[in-house]
């Protein structure tokens, strides 16, 4: 595979795949020096169209310790800015011999139309386009997900080759708006795991009965029926609201009274449970300050297991055609 631009392309066995090679790559990060030659001569292009701390530095770090030269590029400030197309960004960065292009677009689609238009000799990874799929945020879930939970299922450690089968995932809140939900539900439903959306009415997606999911309206009844083992709750994209809140919602008292999760509902989860939030967070909306920092909570891991994955994603995109493992994906 030449590029990765949404968890729904991916087979199983590739997944997997993924997981096992971040696993591999987050255990040379434990070494005095974390830098591997792998990708050394390779040139990576950061290509944001959106404003991004935590992915962009993801990525950035995850070539650089695999020795990639990583150019930065946002649109801000940029020829963009003045009315560049896409297109003709694109055919820029061919002419500077681009190896891989990470590329995060306000538009659904966008890293598709990069990645398939002819524009680019290079490999494509979607660091998030629209509402549409954001793969390496699932895949960094999947892998704490299974860091912490493979386990329960008699398994010993994270297990090389493991799958999520068996394990109950609640993704809560304003899945309307959000590319990590469509990616998780793709990807966790390829790696076995029973995924339930809790949402209003106001925000969950037309259409999403054909998601391989199940959808709730109530959050307290399915922390009680459900019992899920992992909980990942969702960030309220005010800034995809009109006006704010937009009328999704009456007020944020209310959101956070039905759907956010606080200390009450945080004590009602199996002890084995844990938290998951994509970032940044809502204090106080969608998670309650107790909620983020609780011991079952692993927003920070989400963000040290993400540069692990995204070596692995750069790595099998850029060099694995020199592996035999490499040949999978």
């Amino acid at each position: 595979m030449k590029h990765l631009l949404s968890t729904a392309d991916l087979s199983k066995d590739e997944a997997v795949l993924l997981l096992d090679t971040a696993a591999q790559m987050a255990a040379t990060q434990s070494r005095e020096i974390k830098k591997l030659p792998t990708l050394r001569g390779r040139t990576v292009v950061n290509l944001f169209f959106e404003d991004s701390t935590r992915t962009r530095i993801s990525f950035e770090t995850a070539a650089k310790r695999l020795s990639a030269d990583v150019i930065n590029f946002s649109a801000k400030g940029s020829s963009v800015s003045k009315g560049e197309s896409l297109k003709d960004t694109a055919l820029t960065l061919h002419a500077m011999g681009a190896d891989a292009v990470v590329v995060r677009h306000w538009a659904s689609g966008a890293p598709y139309q990069l990645a398939h238009a002819g524009w680019l000799d290079a490999g494509v990874l979607n660091a998030g386009d629209g509402t549409h799929q954001h793969p390496t945020q699932a895949l960094l879930d999947a892998y704490t997900i299974r860091r912490h939970l493979v386990g329960l299922r008699g398994g010993a450690g994270e297990g090389v080759g493991a799958d999520l089968a068996g394990l109950r995932v609640a993704i809560v809140g304003d899945v309307l708006h959000s590319r990590v939900a469509r990616a998780n539900v793709a990807l966790l439903h390829t790696l076995g795991a029973e995924v339930t959306l809790v949402a209003p009415p106001t925000l969950v997606p037309v259409g999403v009965e054909t998601w391989p999911c199940a959808v709730s309206y109530h959050l307290d009844e399915t922390l009680a029926e459900f019992r899920p083992d992992a909980v990942m709750m969702l960030r309220v994209q005010r800034e995809r609201m009109s006006g704010g809140a937009g009328g999704f919602f009456p007020s944020p008292l209310e959101y956070t009274r039905y759907y956010g999760l606080d200390a009450r509902r945080l004590a009602r989860l199996a002890d084995h449970a844990i938290v998951l939030h994509p970032g940044p967070m809502n204090r106080g909306l969608e998670i309650s300050a107790e909620a983020a920092d609780s011991d079952r909570a692993v927003i920070v891991e989400q963000v040290a297991n993400g540069v692990a994955v995204r070596m692995a994603a750069l790595y099998l995109l850029m060099a694995g055609e020199d592996s035999a493992e490499g040949n999978d994906l």
